[in-house]
């Protein structure tokens, strides 16, 4: 499978101007379709108008939401003049608790979502919230962009979170047009379990499977040494110089992980790296 379908969902000038031009960079190099679903939604909550309050205001907000969409449609269009790639852009106007449903639909036939990383200064909340329902309600993989531009070596050198799990495998089957094209692949596992059926040769399933579609890879066992897993699958990063990590998103529940922390979370939290997400 290749990446020719491609479509990110953006809500604002500043995710615009800081994700579109390097998912046309990414779609370029895939020589594949990017789609910009350009957001304007409504963030009054359901049941926000009370009964009997007036119709206008309601009006009001959806019209602010429609020409604030209409507005991010302009610029990328604009932003996709001349660039060399095949591309669409379109408006959609949507209150907050139906989003779930737009980027489910939207994402669900599509190869790949390219999202801007959903937590630090200046993100807003549909972020997250579009990230989250490419990957459960449109089943989608997901590239998290990291913060500025990308590495003229983005994709040479990838890692790959391996925990035996459904999520982490599916990650790694979205991500094989990726694993593929890298010149340098490496499966870290961290303190696998000792009564794991893998306890012999942790990730060495995983590396056969990807040696027959023509990935070399090499697995790293390390320990962990550090408070949190995603610590040290960011360190492992660094060591190895890699521009992508490929990991199974939200083992637990989306509640748990925002209460208690998870290592999907952790990563989006802090790393300086793109994310490769399946579930």
């Amino acid at each position: 499978m290749e990446y020719k379908s491609i479509i990110s969902f953006i809500g604002s000038e500043a995710e615009l101007s800081g994700t579109l031009p390097k998912a046309i960079g990414f779609a370029r190099q895939c020589e594949a379709h990017l789609t910009a679903c350009l957001l304007g939604v409504d963030m009054t909550p359901a049941g926000g108008f009370y009964m009997g309050a007036s119709p206008i205001l309601l009006q009001e907000t959806l019209e602010r939401a429609q020409s604030e969409a209409e507005a991010l449609e302009s610029t990328a269009r604009k932003m996709f003049e001349g660039q060399g790639v095949r591309w669409g852009a379109e408006s959609a106007v949507v209150q907050f608790g139906g989003l779930p449903a737009l980027v489910g639909l939207r994402s669900r036939f599509s190869d790949l979502v390219i999202q801007s990383r959903p937590y630090g200064p200046g993100t807003i909340a549909t972020q997250e919230a579009a990230i989250e329902s490419a990957l459960f309600e449109g089943q989608a993989a997901v590239l998290v962009l990291p913060e500025g531009d990308l590495r003229e070596d983005f994709g040479k050198r990838v890692v790959i979170a391996w925990n035996q799990s459904n999520e982490a495998l599916s990650a790694v089957r979205r991500a094989l047009p990726l694993l593929q094209a890298a010149d340098q692949v490496s499966v870290l596992v961290v303190d696998p379990p000792v009564h794991s059926p893998e306890r012999s040769d942790p990730g060495g399933l995983l590396t056969q499977m990807l040696a027959r579609h023509g990935v070399r890879a090499e697995v790293s066992v390390l320990a962990k040494t550090m408070p949190r897993v995603s610590d040290v699958l960011m360190r492992h990063m660094d060591d190895v110089d890699a521009s992508v990590m490929v990991m199974g998103a939200y083992g637990h529940s989306r509640l748990r992980e925002a209460i208690l922390g998870g290592a999907t979370r952790n990563v989006l939290e802090n790393a300086r790296h793109a994310v490769f997400l399946a579930h």
